[in-house]
Parts: C-alpha cells; structure tokens; sequence
C-alpha cells in the first residue's frame, strides 16, 4: 500500500512537468515539499515552518501573528491545538508551482489558513494567511513572517549589512545601509540583509499592497546576523506620516499581505527580483514613448512664473537645445508649469499648450488631488455648495490632519471626485498630456472614517483615489512626486526623493536614494531625479547632478530660461545639456550601485547595455578623490583589454583587470567601456 501510495504520488507530479516529490515525515501532519532546489517543511518542534533552499537553512521556525481588534491581544499560530497540511498545484502571474498550505484551528480562535507558495525556478518563495470565522474577524495586525532566531545565513565575516527602505520620500527622509549593530531596525515594504563583500543575501518584502502598510521589524544580532524578524501588515507611525493607528480589516475571511522571503547571490538581484514580482501582480502604468526630458517651472522661477515667462522658456528650448541634441529619442521635450499655474486664465493656458505642440513640446502641469492648503474648514466647495471642506477632511481622533502645511482630503468623497472630473476636463480642454500629482502621501493616512464605508484603512483609501486619478486623467502621463512608493501601478514614474536642486549635497542626496532604490523603474515605467538646476554651482556641480539624472531615470531641468533668467544658467544649459554622448545614455533605465555600503549614498554606479558598460563615479567631497575599480567587480572579464572613454572630457584610456578613475572635487566622471 505504501509504495502504491508513492508511485501514485510521483505519476501526479511528472504530470505538472515540475520537479517535486512529497515525504511524510514522523507524523502525518508533518510534510515535506522538495521542488526545485527548495525544501519546505512544518517542524513539530518549533510550531513553524523551516524553509532551505539549496540545503542552506533560510529561515527556521516562521510562524504566523495576529493582533485581535477587540482587545489588541496578540496570537500566533503556534497557539493553535490542531494542524492540517495539504499541498496543491498552482499556476499564476509568477508562474507553476506548489502551494504548501497548514490550516490551524482551535477552540476560541479563527481558522488560521497559513500559505506558502513554492517556484522550483524562483529565488524567492512567496507567503501569506488568511483568517476565516462565521461570526466575522477584525484585525490591524497580520504579520506572515515571524521568525524568533534567525539562521546564520550570511558569511561569518565580511561587511554585512541591512536596509533601510522608506515608506515615502517626504520630509527629505534618507535610504541607510545599516551595518548588524543595531538593537532594532524597521524597515517599510522591503529590505535587504546582505554581506556587501560576496553579495549574498535575503530580501524580504511585501508584494500586496491593496490593504496594508507593510514593513520588516529586525531584532538585534550580532555583527554577522541579525536576531528575530517579522515582516507585518499594519504599521502606522511617524514615519509613515500617520497620528493614529491602522485601520482594521473586518469580515468573515481577512487576509494579510502576500510576502515575498528570497535568498540570492548577489542582493541587487534580489530587489531587481522583489521589483518584478510586484510587477507581476500590477504591472506598471503603460507608456509607449520615450522616457521624458525637459523642463518644470519649480527649479527656479516657483511663484514667479507668468505666462510670458513661461513661453519665452519654451522658446529657449526650441532655438538653443532641442536642435542640439537635448531631445529625448522621440525628438521630444516635457514643458511642465509647476504650482503657480492657476494664475493662468484658461486662454493662457491653452495657448501656452499649443505654442509647445507647435514647437515639438509635450505641455506639463502639476496638481495635488488631495490637499487643502486654505485650511480652511467653513469654506464652500467650488461646484458642490452643499459641502464644508470640514466635510472632505481626514480626521484622526477628531481633528483634520495636517501634513506639510497642508489639510489631508479624503480620497472617497464625492466632491474630492468631482474636483478631479473638473481639474482634468480643464486640462484635457487647454491640450495638456503630463500631469506632476505631488503631495500624494496626504491621501494615505489612516483616519477615524472615510466617506465610503467600505474603506477602513489609509492604503485603501490612497488606492481608492489613485483609481479614480486613472479614471479621470485617463491618457496622460503622471508622474508622482511627493509620495509612497506603493502602490505602484497608476502613474507612469515618481520621484525618487525629496525635492532637490544644485548642489553637490543635492546630488549626493538624491543619489541616496537611487543608491537603495533604483529598482523602483521595474515597477514604474521612470524614476524621478527632481529638477536640474545649473546655476549658482560649480561646472563640476553641474555635471554631477545632470549625470544624477540620467543615471535615475527621466531628465527634466530647471532654470529660469526666460528672457530675464540667469545668463549663467541659460550658459551652462548650452554647455552641459547639449553633450549627445551623455545625452545617449539618458533611456530612462536606472543604474545600479556597485556596492552596498556607503555610509550615506554610494558613489559608483553601473549599467549595462549593447553599447557597453556604463560606469558613473561621484566625488561628493570636497577634495579630489581617487579609487582603483576592478573590473571583476563590475562583472567584466579581467582578462581581457577595454577602453573606456569619459563621456564629459572626451578622454579614452586603455584598461585591463582594474579602472583607475581620479575624480576632481564636487564633480563626477562618467565612462562607457566597450
């Protein structure tokens, strides 16, 4: 019987054409699921789930963790009397595998349904729960990964570190690569535990983002591995820019975010990986033309802008760049009007949209769907008279919510919708296709309420009001600026950080953020490095943060280029911006850090592509500096002869085994290498 049992077991899973065996362990609830070069298994001694992958021990012991609604009192699975264990084949957007599902039940509690979703071609395993009761369950805490002893995954020396991801890019907030010497460290929707030296390493991160606020809680460790680690849904603090706790899911069945454990060999991989699976479950907006260049008011000009400011800018562009090689590789160029533009009559507006249709321009302008910045309550809402903005607001423990100087609207009442229909009519109407939503974050808080019943966390609001933005402003591209990072799936790019300009410790400060976070354009179609200024820094300046540009992701400038603008920036423009070698590089396709460890941003960044190797390598400081770059390294063979020729100098240099690159001080040294 037993050995009809397995051969009956093999027949059905040569059939799924997946390479996968099941073994009974020392009881009968007690699986092992092998696929692949993953083993998956229930451990009775642990009460969790011990997860390998290429025999190496990943994670041990994980079990699932839930916060009552009720009385906050927190449960675990291991609190459960009775198990189930059943497998099952699936296929779905990440492709065939096995599902390794354990359904605890016990007297008093929800049925806790605990999943773990296994690809033999995956790096990475996926996991999640569900809570399921008759007489209905609410929870603001649902964590699928709890994990109390971590492994000792990472090499037992060498730099190893940890990721600081944040939830947003508000308040100038900072990327961190964390050495192991914390006592706690939490990061939001993903990080990576990696050892910078050999780059292996666990990325571990939410993939869902429809309901929850996700982050990962590490514990302290030692220098080569950190403690105890729960990824959760539920967070809600400063930092997430919220004043009251989550939001409670309710119902019969509630289910936490899916969670994505990986384990590569180089931790760069795995958040490109991490990137992709999102990706997988919402694909990023569509956009079929080229990544934009240009300009947008905010650099320089701000409240200064005017109508006629405005079309002279244009006109720079036409006469002295777009003819000269700044261009995007549609021949096009963005033109955006910034905050200010409401001063505009109609007429002008339309008539500066039209002016730069006829100039080979793509007409921008910028809004903040969920803001009031009046702040004030008794005032009667344009177009519905028989609401207060009292009555849009977000109020937490009573009181509106008030964020960058801001009041927070609630995403789900009719009249923040019916704004939208009129902003957006307005613009299609005037002939504008890019529309830059700053101030996002507003629409994300948690509040005691929203208008539609149904939405009773922040995440769920802030989706709610991105759809309707996709609904409304349908064909044009929009670029998110002040903003979380998730979701992802209803605007064409976002900018990577936090407002930046000229200097060096802009650029620096931006490329911090590109540093951890340049994944990010694989589940945006672009990221955002802020407006280019030029003038009122050094050349060196200006030649690092345009490079900052390129290497991130779309290019847009910002200088006053109208007739009375600076003569020093409209110089530089024709200087820096005019450069088609540089300008080549610019597809919108981020570079990634060579390493991992920079003590606030990395300073070397690669790509690839079939012209070459791209090398940019930044001097932040203000002394020259000087490094030797191995070639290895950077994933070249060794052996072999390359040049490389500095795209800003025109220099060309013979190299082999190692790149010598001295870069002067505030300035930058950008290489392709064929």
């Amino acid at each position: 019987m037993r050995t009809r049992f397995f051969l009956k077991l093999s027949i059905i899973f040569a059939a799924l054409n997946i390479s996968t065996h099941l073994l009974s362990g020392c009881t009968a609830d007690n699986k092992i699921l092998n696929t692949g070069s993953w083993t998956v298994n229930y451990d009775t001694r642990s009460g969790g789930v011990n997860i390998k992958k290429d025999s190496i021990l990943i994670f041990s012991g994980i079990y699932a963790s839930y916060k009552s609604a009720n009385d906050g009192k927190l449960v675990t699975s291991r609190d459960y009397s009775k198990r189930k264990i059943t497998t099952e084949k699936i296929n779905d957007a990440f492709g065939s595998g096995i599902l390794y599902k354990i359904r605890y039940s016990s007297k008093g509690f929800p049925d806790l349904i605990q999943s773990f979703y296994v690809y033999p071609d995956k790096d990475y395993v996926l996991t999640d729960f569900v809570l399921t009761d008759k007489s209905g369950v609410e929870s603001n805490y649902m964590a699928p990964l709890n994990v109390d002893n971590m492994p000792s995954v990472l090499a037992g020396n060498g730099d190893c570190r940890a990721l600081f991801i944040p939830f947003d890019n508000d308040k100038w907030i900072r990327y961190r690569s964390h050495t192991l010497d914390f006592t706690k460290l939490e990061s939001y929707e993903v990080t990576a535990i990696f050892n910078n030296d050999d780059r292996r390493g666990l990325v571990i991160g939410s993939v869902e983002h429809d309901n929850w606020k996700s982050a990962i809680l590490m514990g302290k460790g030692d220098m080569y591995n950190i403690g105890s680690l729960t990824c959760y849904g539920g967070a809600a603090d400063e930092l997430t820019r919220d004043s009251k706790p989550h939001g409670a899911l309710r119902g019969k069945t509630i289910k936490s975010p899916k969670v994505l454990l990986g384990y590569f060999n180089d931790w760069r991989n795995g958040l490109e990986s991490y990137a992709d699976a999102n990706a997988a479950i919402t694909p990023p907006k569509t956009w079929n033309k080229a990544v934009p260049f240009g300009w947008n008011s905010w650099g320089v000009l701000q409240f200064s802008l005017t109508y006629s400011k405005a079309m002279e800018v244009s006109d720079f562009f036409r006469e002295n760049l777009q003819n000269h090689s700044f261009v995007n590789p549609d021949s096009t160029l963005y033109i955006g009007l910034d905050s200010g533009w409401n001063r505009f009559s109609e007429d002008e507006l339309k008539s500066f949209a039209d002016h730069c249709k006829a100039s080979g321009q793509t007409p921008c302008i910028y809004w903040t769907p969920f803001t009031d910045w009046k702040k004030d309550p008794e005032r009667t809402v344009e177009n519905m008279p028989q609401y207060k903005y009292r009555d849009l607001y977000l109020y937490a423990n009573g009181k509106p919510q008030e964020l960058d100087g801001a009041y927070a609207l609630d995403p789900s009442h009719p009249a923040v919708e019916a704004m939208m229909k009129k902003t957006a009519a307005l613009f299609r109407r005037t002939g504008f296709g890019y529309v830059k939503m700053d101030f996002m974050t507003h629409g994300a808080m948690e509040a005691d309420k929203w208008y539609n019943p149904d939405i009773t966390t922040g995440i769920q609001g802030y989706n709610y009001g991105l759809k309707l933005i996709n609904l409304h402003f349908d064909s044009m591209y929009i670029n998110l600026s002040i903003s979380p990072i998730f979701p992802a799936q209803y605007a064409q790019s976002r900018r990577i950080a936090c407002d930046a300009w000229n200097k060096i410790k802009d650029t620096e400060y931006t490329l911090n953020a590109t540093s951890y976070g340049w994944w990010q354009d694989r589940i945006y179609q672009f990221n955002d490095a802020d407006h280019v200024v030029l003038r009122g820094a050094t050349e060196g300046e200006n030649r690092a943060r345009i490079t900052s540009a390129i290497i991130t992701g779309i290019f847009i400038t910002g200088d006053d280029f109208s007739a009375g603008g600076s003569p020093e920036g409209k110089e530089r423009a024709k200087k820096y911006l005019v450069n088609p070698e540089v300008n080549a590089i610019a597809t919108g396709e981020a570079f990634r850090p060579l390493e991992g460890s920079g003590e606030k941003s990395e300073n070397q960044f690669l790509r690839a592509d079939k012209n070459g190797c791209y090398l940019a390598v930044f001097n932040y400081s203000e002394n020259e500096q000087s490094s030797v770059i191995s070639l290895e390294r950077m994933g070249l063979d060794a052996n072999k002869s390359f040049f490389a020729k500095e795209l800003w100098s025109g220099t060309e240099t013979a190299v082999q085994g190692a790149i010598t690159v001295v870069v002067p001080a505030k300035d930058v040294m950008l290489f392709r290498i064929k």
